[in-house]
């Protein structure tokens, strides 16, 4: 009785959290923020943000190399996801006035010293980024580019613009570093006409290097000759560009021009979102698609006329008492629903998997909506994060049921390990990955109050939900097999080749990988090459053939091994689907050597490190599909022919 009390203080505490979630996710991830207006002559925030490199994977905070400093650097208050991402904003030094236009405004001056000159030679070899913030909008750079076929060119922009960049000078052989010291800013805004208000709906800037000269000794007042507002002499004319060694001087200035635009401010992130080099090949996907339900659609038709000749058939043999010896996937129905060996793992899996499932459910429907829109940066991550804490309480009840099922009796130790087999996998895993990322100093690290609030989640908010739905599921009565399980177990006969469970578990996999893998290189892409991923109509769509195949195709393959007399097959179908996993991890290895240009240790670790768990949480999802299809399936077939 006091153990009942406990558990309905925590689905009542666990309610109430939930409660508080949504409250939170409605009020915060709401489409963008809301839009600001902006007066003539009134300041603009620009913030900075980390500097990212698609050749390391691993971000820095902007003062981590020695830029110009404001008098006070102030940290932005960032969600859970910003934190994981390595998001790190801060304020800068810039100064904007709304649409009043600046040229060669200073920004200060820096000499470098040994290790500050190679802290930006690093970055420039490894093609630094830097990112800032403006209105909620980040910096790009516009990049014309001439299409095969179109005659005028096509611009598209890219996150941020490089530290600096390599090359020869003056006909030297040498390779020199050159820094990217005046920013020409370009902010467009749209006007309301009634009010003169205006919004900004874009963000870009041109980067040049300059070496700045001047004359006399340097002060508050020096005037640039290279740069000077007054005689409006552009810095484009200078033919010397800043080089980057010890000792050297480089002073930073920056442009600020206005445009008013067309664009109004709910579609401002329209021209953000085509910044991939990449053309997304509808037609390609979506014939993809086509075949992959096309199969489908076959698939289901052959097995549900096999079927019912099968039942017809069997049940025909009843009827006539004809003194035929059955065969096929009736003679085994004394065994198909005898518990598997290790039935406890399987149980934790399916559970996990329902985890998964929900998790992965509710952010598409929750992105589709709008709630998770780029513009929200981290919201995506975080909704995941709580999404899967909070569906605990579903994997709990899952195991649980399952385990009931085969008949036993701890639900206390399958809640467990339900708890902690899954998430401990990947704490350890994430655990070595930042502890790597910490080694080379990077903002991507994972620090001391974020690693203590997930711990929080998992332990605080999970581990209990999950107790709370093992308890609830724990409570219902068992699934009543169709047919009784004989006491001693049938001998399975020979099988044949192509029967084999690692050929079969292998060839189970390929399908639903297929109906994945074009839209896997679009993520792949967004993740790792820094660009936005926005179509979740279509993803979801994708899940949706994704789930439907793996279904399918266990159903399909447990048949075949039915009618080979074959009754081993709950954890045969939970790997047949699962099994895409391992393609999915090889076919990420073939982007990396294909697509990436990673050549760091530490990158490359990174980079298989998280694909491995992301192949794992896959597995768990996909092998759930395909096992409660095939737990279906038998329930189904079994309980429509006469068994004596």
């Amino acid at each position: 009785m006091e153990f009942y009390r406990c558990c309905r203080r925590l689905q009542i505490l666990g309610s109430v959290i939930l409660l508080l979630f949504i409250h939170g996710a409605y009020s915060f991830y709401l489409p963008g923020v809301a839009p600001q207006d902006f007066e003539k002559g009134d300041e603009l925030k620009v913030k900075v943000n980390k500097l990212t490199s698609i050749k390391t994977q691993l971000p820095y905070s902007y003062y981590s190399l020695p830029f110009c400093r404001p008098k006070k650097i102030v940290d932005s208050t960032e969600n859970l996801g910003e934190v994981l991402r390595g998001d790190r904003i801060e304020n800068a030094p810039y100064s904007f006035k709304m649409r009043e236009a600046q040229m060669c405004n200073i920004l200060g001056r820096v000499t470098l010293d040994a290790k500050s000159a190679k802290a930006f030679k690093e970055k420039i070899d490894d093609e630094y980024r830097v990112n800032m913030i403006l209105d909620n909008l980040p910096l790009v750079v516009p990049i014309e580019r001439i299409d095969p076929g179109q005659g005028s060119p096509s611009v598209v922009y890219q996150l941020g613009y490089h530290v600096g960049l390599k090359g020869q000078y003056e006909g030297s052989k040498e390779q020199k570093y050159f820094m990217h010291n005046h920013l020409a800013f370009t902010v467009r805004y749209h006007r309301d006409m009634q009010t003169d208000a205006a919004r900004i709906v874009g963000f870009e800037v041109k980067p040049y290097s300059v070496k700045h000269e001047y004359e006399g000794q340097w002060s508050e007042k020096t005037r640039l000759t290279t740069c000077d507002p007054h005689t409006k002499r552009l810095v484009v004319s200078s033919a010397t560009p800043q080089e980057v060694e010890n000792k050297k001087e480089i002073i930073f200035t920056y442009d600020v021009d206005f445009q008013e635009s067309e664009v109004k401010w709910a579609s401002r992130w329209d021209a953000y979102l085509l910044m991939s080099d990449n053309q997304i090949h509808w037609f390609s996907i979506v014939n993809s698609l086509m075949i992959v339900l096309f199969l489908s659609g076959m698939v289901a038709m052959i097995m549900l006329r096999t079927l019912y000749r099968d039942i017809s058939r069997y049940n025909e043999l009843e009827t006539q008492e004809e003194a035929q010896e059955e065969t096929g996937w009736k003679l085994v129905h004394g065994d198909v629903f005898r518990p598997p060996t290790n039935s406890d793992l399987l149980c934790v899996y399916v559970g996990t998997g329902v985890q998964c499932l929900g998790m992965v459910l509710v952010t598409m429907i929750f992105a589709m909506l709008g709630f998770l829109s780029p513009s929200n940066r981290g919201g995506l991550m975080t909704a995941m994060l709580l999404l899967w804490v909070f569906m605990g309480l579903f994997a709990g009840y899952a195991s649980s049921r399952l385990y009931k099922m085969f008949k036993g009796t701890e639900w206390k130790r399958i809640a467990f390990r339900t708890a902690f087999l899954f998430p401990a996998v990947v704490s350890a895993i994430f655990f070595v990955l930042n502890a790597l990322i910490w080694g080379q100093k990077s903002s991507g690290a994972v620090p001391f109050g974020t690693m203590f609030a997930l711990i929080f989640l998992w332990f605080g908010i999970s581990v209990p939900l999950v107790f709370v739905g093992a308890y609830l599921g724990f409570k219902k009565p068992p699934l009543d097999d169709p047919v009784k399980t004989n006491k001693i177990p049938r001998q399975i006969p020979e099988q044949a080749w192509y029967m084999n469970p690692v050929f079969s578990i292998l060839i189970g996999g390929i399908l639903p990988f297929g109906a994945v893998f074009i839209e896997l290189f679009f993520i792949l892409t967004s993740i790792w090459l820094n660009q936005f991923y926005y179509i979740f109509g279509f993803l979801f769509l994708v899940f949706v053939i994704l789930m439907v195949t793996c279904a399918e195709i266990t159903i399909v393959l447990c048949y075949f091994q039915l009618c080979s007399e074959d009754y081993l097959w709950w954890w045969r179908s939970y790997l047949t689907s699962g099994s895409s996993a391992v393609y999915l991890f090889l076919y990420a290895a073939f982007y990396f050597f294909t697509k990436l240009q990673i050549t760091k240790l530490v990158s490359a670790m990174l980079y298989f490190g998280y694909m491995l768990i992301a192949s794992y949480a896959f597995f768990v999802l996909t092998g759930t599909i395909g096992f409660y299809a095939c737990l279906w399936f038998t329930r189904l077939i079994y309980s429509s022919v006469k068994i004596d």
